[in-house]
């Protein structure tokens, strides 16, 4: 444990940030399966209005710098292929 004042501070704004991020990453994988088992159902409307809420969940992590843009996009990539491929 840190005895710094400041360095408490930031331990605990750390702590909050990891949270943050895991509970948006936990938000996010959560859409991306929900994508997953409605092409798996064959529910193609299903599957395009959820693949809108997963890609739009998708770009405000990488904005934020919860996900690299390039994790992201490849995310976004592999819904968007097996949507289609319904």
């Amino acid at each position: 444990m840190p005895n710094i004042k400041s360095q408490i501070k930031r331990a605990g704004t750390n702590e909050k940030a990891r949270q943050a991020n895991a509970a948006a990453k936990s938000e996010t994988r959560t859409a991306i399966k929900k994508v997953e088992a409605a092409v798996e159902a064959g529910d193609k409307k299903a599957a395009e209005e959820l693949l809108k809420a997963a890609i739009s969940l998708l770009d405000r992590n990488a904005q934020l710098g919860i996900y690299a843009k390039n994790t992201a996009d490849r995310k976004k990539a592999h819904l968007q292929r097996i949507v289609a491929a319904l």
